[in-house]
Order: structure tokens, then sequence, then C-alpha cells
């Protein structure tokens, strides 16, 4: 799941008074979460992230604060964004659908069906460092191809621009994310600024579709089990068509209510046509107003293992501040369940990033981005499109997979 946190066992008690995993009936994880979705965190671990917040303050920005390496999930946040990317066959042939009503819901599809994707425990991605890119393919059964490119295109605030394509499946995916997170007691939540906006290729007058995200809030930091939510509200739209679905990820209410559940209208020329429900972790459905027929729309339970795999460049192909590469040795770390060896290599990579960008500053100079450049407010890729799919796809492939320009090397 493309989320900063992920749910685990809170900290305070396990630093406080140390207990075998899971001795207890306070070890246990609320009792409508997946057993995946909890940790107990051990006595050195909860000691440590009780040091941590006792440094916080209720709305402080956590930008600049470094978490420890037992809560990193081992990708960066570059490439956890492929989440979304995991199950193209909802959107291929979208274009061909001569009903907007079921473009719209196709597209639906795609979004909805990247959530479902999250490590065990509390995790968060490594935080990108400017500069850094992410970059893979995709070879599909029917010998067609996607191409993934994502790039960290501002360090403060930070911003991470992405660039998704399958030229003969007519799809193409431009976006940006820009996480905010604050510290606010008891938990810690992520506003996710941003937005997807997918381009059905083969069907041109429609547009684009732009689709924002939910805040994400981690529950129980302080006390009680330790729980991820999304929460609030994100917008799905088609103007060119008149098309709308405000989707509301529901938090759980203290006495009520369960994790994971979603809710939404979805209106064609401000009517209502249909209502989501169910669990973005579980079953999600689609009513139509007019019949009152069921339709699912993702089943995580029985189709989330279905993942399109993704090629990657060997380590020893990629270039240095190509993700896997530059935290190869962050990884290999948290891998081995090495503490400190993670720590040393997740601080020889920040601190690698703040003399780049004293030596940036003292000459005056500014980071230009390898493959994205701001326009008309919002990042684009410095690239453009063949109309035609097979030079289109030799074009991007080229493109994502070339050398660095002179002078563009990282340093």
């Amino acid at each position: 799941m493309m989320s900063l946190f992920s749910p685990a066992g809170s900290p305070f008690r396990a630093a406080t008074t140390p207990k075998p995993r899971g001795s207890s009936e306070e070890d246990r994880a609320p009792s409508d979460t997946e057993a995946d979705d909890t940790s107990i965190l051990d006595e050195n671990e909860g000691s440590i992230i009780m040091s941590l917040i006792s440094q916080l303050r209720v709305g402080m920005d956590l930008s600049r604060v470094t978490f420890p390496t037992f809560v990193l999930e081992p990708r960066s946040m570059l490439e956890r964004i492929t989440d979304f990317m995991s199950h193209p066959d909802l959107i291929f042939g979208a274009e061909k659908c001569n009903d907007p009503e079921e473009r719209f819901t196709r597209v639906l599809q795609y979004y909805l069906a990247g959530w479902h994707i999250k490590p065990k425990g509390v995790k968060k991605p490594y935080n990108p460092v400017l500069g850094e890119f992410f970059r893979c393919r995709y070879d599909y059964p029917d010998g067609s191809q996607g191409f993934y490119i994502a790039e960290q295109v501002s360090h403060h605030p930070p911003i991470s621009a992405f660039f998704y394509i399958s030229p003969a499946n007519r799809v193409s995916i431009l976006g940006e994310l820009r996480p905010k997170s604050r510290f606010l007691g008891n938990s810690v939540s992520t506003t996710m600024e941003g937005e997807n906006r997918v381009t059905l290729l083969g069907v041109p007058d429609d547009g684009e579709y732009i689709i924002t995200m939910p805040n994400m809030y981690a529950r129980g930091i302080l006390f009680g089990k330790m729980v991820l939510e999304l929460g609030d509200i994100c917008t799905a739209k088609n103007e060119k068509n008149g098309m709308l679905c405000d989707i509301e990820f529901k938090t759980k209410g203290f006495w009520s209510g369960t994790y994971n559940a979603i809710a939404g209208r979805i209106r064609h020329n401000n009517l209502d046509i249909g209502e989501l429900s169910g669990r973005w972790s579980h079953i999600m459905e689609i009513k139509s107003t007019k019949s009152g027929q069921k339709r699912v729309l993702f089943d995580a339970i029985k189709d989330g293992q279905n993942m399109a795999p993704k090629w990657v460049p060997p380590e020893d192909e990629q270039e240095p501040n190509e993700s896997r590469r530059l935290w190869q040795h962050l990884t290999t770390a948290i891998g081995r369940k090495d503490m400190q060896a993670a720590t040393d290599a997740k601080s020889a990579v920040e601190d690698a990033q703040r003399e780049r960008r004293k030596r940036l500053e003292e000459s005056g100079g500014k980071h230009e981005p390898r493959f994205f450049e701001y326009k008309n407010g919002r990042w684009v890729v410095k690239l453009i499109v063949p109309s035609d799919p097979e030079e289109a796809t030799k074009v991007v492939r080229d493109w994502i997979f070339s050398v660095p320009p002179p002078g563009q090397a990282f340093p």
C-alpha cells in the first residue's frame, strides 16, 4: 500500500513493561484487523520509539524527523507507488468501452485495487533523496509492455513525480505526491497531497481522469494497538464526461464501525448512478442506482495475489542515484535485522545528500530533475510520446533506460 505507515503493535507497553510477544490479551490485535496487520515491538525498539516521541510536540511537522530503521519498509517511496500498477488488467481495454460510465468505473477499479498491498507491521518506505529515481518495465503475457519512472524532484517540500505508460494498451498515468506528516498525540497523520492523472490514449476526447489521495493515520502510538487507517474523502473525476465520485475512506469509530471501510457515490452530470461500498482490504462493490444490482469492483482476498511482476535493472547495472542501488546497504541490513548497520547505512545516504545540497547552494546552482519538469502548475515528463503505439514503445523505452545527459550525472 502506498502509505507512510502500516499497522502494528503499540510501543508504549513494550517500553515500560516488557513481556513475551503475544503473551497477554493486551498484545493481541484489534478483533477486526488481520494478523499480519500488527506486530509487537521488543523492549529495545519500544524504548527508542518512546525516546523519539518524547521530543515531539502536537502539530509538529515530521518532514525533518528521522525515524528509527526498524520501522522502515525495505524499499523507497518511489518504488512503492508501483503498487497501483499491480493489476493492469482492470484498466486495459477501457478505451474500447462505448459507455463513458463504464470507462469511469474501470478507472476506479484501477485506483481502488492499489490499496490492499502492504507490508507486515509498522512500516514506512524510505524517504527519497533529491535526484533519486526508480524505473522498471512490465512484460505482459500478450507481449505488450509497460514502463514506469519516478523521480524525487523536490526535497523541501518533498515531491515525488511519477509516470507510467503502456502504449500498446493505450493507458498513461502521470502524477505527483506531496506527503505532509504531523504528530497528533496518540497518532501520526499523513496528508497525501497530489493526484493521479489517468489518460485512456484510445479515447483522447475523454481528457484526463483525475484522482486525489485519502489521508493516512497511524493510531495508537502511545497507548492501545497501533493500526493504520485511511481516512477522509478523495475525489475521482472526469470533467469531459461529467463523471464524479467522492470516495470516503472511513476511519473506525471508538465504539462501532469497522476498519478499512469505504463508501461513495458515482454521479454522471449530477445524477447518482451508483454507490460504492466494502473494504479496501477485502471486497469492494458498486451498486447500480437504477437497477439495484451489485458488481464486484475488486476482491483483494481472491485476486490480490495476481499482481503483474516488474523487471528492475540489476543493482550493479543501476546508476548511483537509482533507488535500489542507492539504498542497497540499508536494505541488506534490514534483511539481516542489524539495526546498527541499518542506521549507519541510512545516515550515510542522508549525510551525502546534505553535502550535495550544501555544495549546490554554495555554487549558486539549482537542482534540475532529469525526467520531469514543472510546467503550468504541474510536473510533466520531458518527453513527447508518439501517437503510434509501436513507435511510442521504442521511444519511451529508450528514454527511461537512457544514460544521463552530460552534466547531469549524480555526483
